[in-house]
C-alpha cells in the first residue's frame, strides 16, 4: 500500500486543478444564489402587488366583512345589478368582482358566491376570501341558534399537551420537527454527495481507461490501490468543493440581501404562508421555549460523531461500486444499465427515512433499514436525533464497514479485469465471471 498516498495526492491535485472543477466551484454558488435572489425578488414584487377587489353583496349580510389591507382594497358596490357591476369593474380595471347572491338558506345566510376576473385569480386571494366568509357565516348561524359572539369567543380553548419521558426529560411537539430537520438534512446531504461525487469517480475511471493512461499506471500499481486512491482523492476534492460552496454561499446571501434589499423569506408558497400565520396566532414565547428545549434535547455530540462515520462509510461504500462500473464500461452511455441497482437503495433509504422515521423512529421498518448497509447511512442518521442506543449505532457501523470492505474486494476484482477491457459492453453475467478471476 506504499503507493496509495501518491495516488490520493495525484487524484486530488488533478481534480482541484481542473479548469471545469475550479469554474464550477466558484460559479455554482453564484448561479444558485442568483436564482434564489431572482425568485425571492419576484415573489416579493408579487406579494407587494396592489389589488382592488369590488364586492357586490346583494344579500346585505356581509357588507362590513372585508377590511382594507396594505395590498388589497375592497370597493363595495350598491344599488346596481350584476351586469352593470361587471362592466364597471372592467372599466376600472379592478383585480376582480366578488358577487354575493341574494339567495338565502333556511337560516338566512347567503349561499351563492362567485368571483369574476379577467385572469385566473390567485389561490391565496380566493382562500383568504373563503376563510373570511366561512368564519362570518359560522358566527351568523351560531347567533341564529341563540349563541352570542361573546360566548363564541369564550368557548375557544387551546390545548397544549406537555410531553415528558419516564426519566423526567421534557419535550414538545416541535421536538419531532427539529429532530426530523436535523436527520433529514444529514441524510439528504449524504444522498446528494454520493450522486454528485460518485459519478465523478466513475467518469474519472472511464476517462483514464479510454485514454489508455491506465495501462501505464496499472503496470506499477495494484488495482485495489488505484481504486482506493481514486475514491479517497476524489472524496477529498469533493469535501474541498463543498466547504467552498458553504462559505461562498453564506457570504453571497449576506451581500445580496444587504445590497439589493431582497428578503429571502418572501420565497414561500401559499401552504408555507398558512403555516406561518398559524404559528403567529399561537403564543410566540411558548414556541420559542419549546424550540430551545427541542434543540437542547438533541444529542449534538452523538450526531456529529455519527454523521462523520456514517457519512464516510456510506460514501466509500457507494464510491467503490461507482468505480467498478467505470472500469467495466468504455463510455457513460453504457453505465445506465448498471446505475439502477445503485440508485434504488439510496432512493429507498430516503423514502423510508421521511415516511417511517418521523412516525415511528424505533419501529420495525425503521430499525431494520437502519441496519441494512446500503440504506443505514441515511436511515440511521435520521433515527439518531430521536435517541438510538449506542450498541445499535455501533452494530450498524460495523455492518457498514464490513460491507464496504467486501464491496471494495468485489469492486477490485471487476476493476482489475475491466480496466483493460475495450470495445465490448459487459453484461451482468460477464461481471459475475470477472469476480471469480
Amino acid at each position: 500500500m506504499n503507493h496509495l498516498p501518491l495516488i490520493i495526492k495525484r487524484e486530488y491535485l488533478t481534480k482541484v486543478r481542473n479548469k471545469s472543477f475550479v469554474v464550477m466551484t466558484f460559479l455554482s454558488p453564484l448561479i444558485m444564489i442568483g436564482l434564489i435572489a431572482v425568485v425571492a425578488y419576484l415573489s416579493q414584487l408579487n406579494n407587494d402587488k396592489q389589488r382592488s377587489i369590488s364586492v357586490l353583496d346583494e344579500s346585505g349580510y356581509l357588507t362590513d366583512l372585508f377590511q382594507n389591507t396594505e395590498t388589497t382594497t375592497y370597493n363595495y358596490l350598491a344599488d346596481i345589478d350584476l351586469e352593470t357591476a361587471i362592466a364597471l369593474v372592467k372599466e376600472r380595471e379592478d383585480y376582480g368582482l366578488l358577487h354575493i347572491g341574494d339567495a338565502l338558506s333556511s337560516d338566512n345566510t347567503p349561499v351563492h358566491f362567485k368571483f369574476y376576473s379577467k385572469d385566473s385569480p390567485s389561490i391565496t386571494v380566493i382562500s383568504s376570501l373563503e376563510s373570511k366568509i366561512e368564519r362570518r357565516l359560522r358566527e351568523m348561524k351560531l347567533q341564529a341558534d341563540g349563541v352570542s359572539l361573546e360566548q363564541i369567543q369564550s368557548s375557544k380553548t387551546q390545548v397544549n399537551i406537555g410531553q415528558e419521558s419516564f426519566e423526567g426529560e421534557k419535550s414538545s411537539k416541535i421536538d419531532n420537527i427539529v429532530k426530523l430537520a436535523f436527520g433529514g438534512m444529514a441524510g439528504y446531504l449524504l444522498f446528494m454527495f454520493i450522486i454528485i461525487y460518485g459519478n465523478m469517480i466513475m467518469r474519472s475511471v472511464i476517462e483514464e481507461k479510454t485514454s489508455r493512461i491506465i495501462e501505464i499506471i496499472i503496470s506499477s500499481v495494484k488495482p485495489v490501490q488505484l481504486m482506493l486512491g481514486k475514491i479517497i482523492g476524489t472524496s477529498l476534492a469533493g469535501v474541498t468543493q463543498f466547504v467552498i460552496w458553504i462559505l461562498l454561499g453564506g457570504v453571497l446571501i449576506i451581500v445580496v440581501t444587504a445590497i439589493f434589499g431582497i428578503d429571502v423569506s418572501q420565497l414561500q408558497t401559499p401552504q408555507q404562508d398558512m403555516v406561518r400565520q398559524s404559528i403567529q396566532s399561537q403564543d410566540a414565547q411558548m414556541i420559542a421555549e419549546n424550540l430551545l428545549i427541542a434543540i437542547g434535547n438533541l444529542p449534538i455530540a452523538n450526531l456529529i460523531v455519527a454523521f462523520v462515520f456514517f457519512f464516510l462509510g456510506g460514501y466509500l461504500l457507494y464510491s467503490s461500486l461507482y468505480a467498478a462500473i467505470g472500469a467495466a464500461v468504455d463510455n457513460e452511455t453504457d453505465t445506465q444499465q448498471f446505475m439502477l441497482p445503485i440508485i434504488m437503495p439510496l432512493i429507498l433509504a430516503v423514502y423510508v427515512g421521511f415516511f417511517t422515521v418521523i412516525e415511528d423512529p424505533h419501529g420495525t421498518v425503521s430499525t431494520v433499514f437502519s441496519f441494512i448497509p446500503f440504506t443505514s447511512p441515511v436511515v440511521m442518521l435520521m433515527r439518531i436525533p430521536f435517541g438510538v442506543p449506542l450498541w445499535q449505532q455501533g452494530l450498524s457501523l460495523l455492518l457498514l464497514i464490513a460491507t464496504f470492505m467486501f464491496t471494495v474486494w468485489i469492486g477490485a476484482k471487476i476493476y482489475r479485469v475491466g480496466i483493460l477491457m475495450y470495445g465490448k459492453k459487459p453484461s451482468y453475467k460477464e461481471l459475475f465471471k470477472w469476480m471469480k478471476y
